[in-house]
């Protein structure tokens, strides 16, 4: 399409390409051309199909990238590691349902479970035959009652 400039010649307009007329960083033309290889021959793709999944895309990847920004900041990090994108992913609940990869070198998430956690109770032992039972500290009237019953039995 080019306009008529003074003297009957024409002038060009630049060419813009769909990723800057969309506004977006992702190179659309290359989605669309993903998106028809990997379709069924025959089948149309729209030009609207390959912006909307370009931005889709770039969507997702900016919202990793920040939160392994974040992760990466947290642990006094300048470069983004696998264990930073695990980390973020795994520690957002709808990213963690959409991607299901296991990332290589992400290690694993870090989880005790609380059972396993020393509680801040103190505990006594009392001796029962040869096994050693581990109680939560009870009263010392509890335990005198809890030993003169260990004696009378084994008199």
């Amino acid at each position: 399409m080019s306009e008529r400039a003074k003297g009957g010649k024409t002038a060009e307009r630049s060419k813009s390409s769909q990723q800057s007329k969309a506004g977006l960083q992702f190179p659309v033309g290359r989605v669309h051309r993903y998106l028809k290889t990997t379709q069924p021959s025959g089948t149309r793709i729209s030009g609207k199909a390959a912006v909307f999944t370009a931005a889709i895309l770039e969507y997702l990847c900016a919202e990793v990238l920040e939160l392994a920004g974040n992760c990466c900041k947290e642990q006094k990090y300048k470069r983004i590691t696998p264990r930073h994108l695990q980390l973020a992913i795994r520690g957002d609940e709808e990213l963690d349902a959409t991607i299901k990869a296991t990332l290589a070198g992400g290690g694993v998430i870090p989880h005790i479970h609380k059972t396993l956690i020393k509680s801040d109770i103190p505990h006594s032992k009392k001796r029962v035959g040869d096994l050693i039972a581990v109680v939560p500290n009870a009263s010392l009237e509890a335990q005198a009652h809890a030993k003169k019953e260990k004696l009378t039995a084994t008199r």
